[in-house]
């Protein structure tokens, strides 16, 4: 992992088993996490495993 908790899409879309297509698709709809660094989305894994809790109650 980069950065020890700093996920790239890549990362993100196997850490929740999901095609790369919907981490785009979420991230167009706002619907994940994520934060913008030199241009390339990066995930906080921390924030994806609390938006994991959250998103199933």
């Amino acid at each position: 992992m980069l950065n020890g908790n700093l996920l790239t899409i890549d990362e993100v879309a196997k850490y929740l088993r999901v095609k790369k297509r919907t981490i785009y698709d979420w991230l167009k709809k706002g619907k994940i996490p994520a934060s913008k660094a030199v241009g390339q989305w990066r995930f906080k894994k921390e924030k994806i495993d609390a938006w994991l809790e959250s998103s199933h109650h």
